[in-house]
């Protein structure tokens, strides 16, 4: 019993190893090999190649496929060069999995120890992600050398042998188990390296193993497919692309495995060289015979899984990928597009607004209800997305970025709710007690009304640009703001003095109107404090503090 522990200990270090170095490798590297995969990768032996090295960095042929369904569903990146960089990435986890079999005993405790210092003492920095690679790196050959251990005493349990002698090179069977194994690992990899490992200590004979390995190679398609089922169609088209190029793979070797099976067990290697080999030869010959029809399989998975229109009114956030999650610079970047969709939204019911003061526009209750109901699912994908990721794990300039998001999608949220009651507002004194603004009075909160539409897209420049200028530009423009209102504040009173009728009428909506969007221009105008305090030049200028007298 103690045996099998030490097993599965061993084997479940080994997954957790691969893990620590695709996510240390997505952290310190993320934004660089986005930028790889999100480049022109319009032909296809380029699209090949990037597979291939991304996959050898991160470890993983899922990791790879999450990032490159992430971009496909964003619209970054079409179909056909999609499917050929998961082709590429079939390739760099077979070359991985011979790289970590090679004899690197010594290696595993040196990456341990300068790993432990590097992470520990430099833990936010790009030091101490890579000491967290060195770690991963340091147990994923600590953990093979911990299997070969265990699994020696097990090959002569007799209940063991009963177990592995079921597996009797029947293709089928043997590929079904090396796919759940894959599953139950989440590593293709693991997998591969876990079968080759009791090959070598002839607890499984070859046929077995190389039926394990056809089968982990389908396992993590099936993963991909699985780890894609709350993305859009085109993101899920790209893991079916990948999933049927594996079972193709599986149809084609099953007429020429037996006769490979025999000539290999005639080579003088030994069982394990023998396994990853076939799992190095067999990928890179299925893959680079397949890279051709690339665009063909684009046209079957669109045929399967074909887009369909939502019929949902309430808008569904297109930028929010969940698999984006590991690599904090990428879930930000995510983050701050869905944010830019909220100031839209936003900025569309201050359009309505203007037509709804000057009487272009009256039945605008639902469109109204609609546009913020839009905004309150938006805001509330946002702040979910947001919450998902561990703010100790992100560095000080992913943390402040954090914080400018939610805060500015928060001033979002509170702007839609403050528009859709000025709107109300407006309709119901124009509807149900018959009254109407001043000329004069119109035109101030018209004017006033374009003064803070400009303030809004300037705001929401400044967010995405962080540029020092244009955070100053707006402060100033939230000074002149405050002025006008304050002018336009005393007009009102004073036609008040002069008793013009509908200025009485509507004094107490003028001035109340007058004070919403002097709130409004307020949160409109937020992101420029962010920019300059973190800006070189120091804290704020006293001469762009807006609450001064003027």
């Amino acid at each position: 019993m103690l045996t099998l522990l030490d097993l599965l200990s061993a084997v479940a270090l080994l997954i957790w190893g691969t893990h620590i170095v695709r996510t240390g490798i997505l952290r310190v590297y993320g934004s660089q090999l986005r930028r790889v995969l999100s480049q022109n990768m319009s032909r296809r032996p380029l699209a090949f190649v990037a597979g291939i090295l991304v996959t050898a960095l991160v470890q993983s042929s899922n990791a790879t496929a999450m990032l490159v369904t992430s971009f496909v569903g964003q619209g970054l990146m079409a179909l056909t060069p999609a499917l050929a960089i998961m082709l590429g990435a079939d390739v760099g986890t077979a070359l991985m999995a011979r790289v970590l079999t090679l004899d690197l005993s010594w290696l595993s405790p040196l990456l341990i120890f300068l790993g432990v210092i590097f992470f520990l003492s430099r833990k936010q920095t790009r030091a101490g992600q890579l000491g967290r690679v060195g770690i991963g790196l340091g147990l994923i050959i600590l953990a093979l050398q911990l299997i070969v251990t265990a699994a020696s005493p097990i090959t002569q349990a007799a209940g063991v042998k009963v177990l592995f002698a079921s597996l009797t090179g029947d293709l089928m069977l043997d590929a079904l188990v090396g796919a759940m194994f894959a599953l139950i690992s989440y590593s293709s990899l693991a997998a591969v390296l876990l079968t080759a490992t009791l090959a070598g200590a002839e607890i499984i004979s070859l046929p077995v193993a190389i039926g394990l390995v056809i089968g982990a190679n389908i396992g993590s398609g099936l993963l991909a497919f699985l780890s894609t089922s709350m993305q859009n169609v085109a993101g899920r088209q790209v893991a079916l692309g990948s999933l049927l190029y594996k079972l193709i793979g599986l149809l084609l070797i099953i007429p020429v495995l037996d006769p490979l099976v025999k000539w290999m067990d005639t080579l003088n290697f030994s069982a394990q060289s023998l396994v990853i080999s076939f799992h190095l030869t067999y990928n890179t010959l299925r893959c680079l015979l397949m890279l051709p029809s690339v665009s063909p399989m684009a046209r079957v998975c669109a045929w399967l899984l074909p887009e369909r229109p939502d019929t949902n009114g309430v808008a569904k956030p297109r930028h929010l990928d969940a698999t984006a999650l590991a690599t904090p610079s990428l879930a930000l970047a995510n983050a701050v597009r869905e944010t830019l969709r909220l100031g839209d939204l936003v900025e569309s019911m201050l359009d309505a607004m203007q037509g709804v003061l000057r009487g272009t526009q009256t039945a605008v209750t639902l469109e109204m209800r609609r546009l913020n109901d839009d905004a309150e699912a938006l805001y509330n994908a946002i702040k979910l997305y947001l919450a998902q990721m561990p703010r100790e794990d992100l560095g000080e300039q992913d943390s402040r970025r954090w914080a400018e998001i939610i805060e500015l999608a928060i001033n979002l949220k509170l702007a839609s709710d403050l528009i859709e009651r000025m709107l109300r507002k407006v309709q119901q004194q124009k509807t149900s007690q018959r009254r109407s603004f001043s000329d004069v009075g119109l035109e101030e909160l018209t004017g006033l009304h374009s003064q803070l539409l400009l303030n809004l897209r300037l705001g929401l420049s400044v967010f995405v640009s962080a540029d020092p200028e244009s955070a100053r530009q707006l402060l100033r423009e939230k000074r002149r703001f405050r002025a006008q209102e304050r002018r336009l504040a005393h007009a009102h009173v004073s036609r008040l003095q002069r008793k013009v009728v509908q200025s009485i009428e509507t004094s107490s909506l003028h001035l109340e109107m007058i004070g919403d969007m002097k709130r409004l221009n307020s949160l409109f105008c937020s992101s420029a404090y962010a920019v300059l305090e973190t800006a070189e030049t120091g804290a704020l200028s006293s001469e762009l503090l807006p609450d001064q007298p003027m």
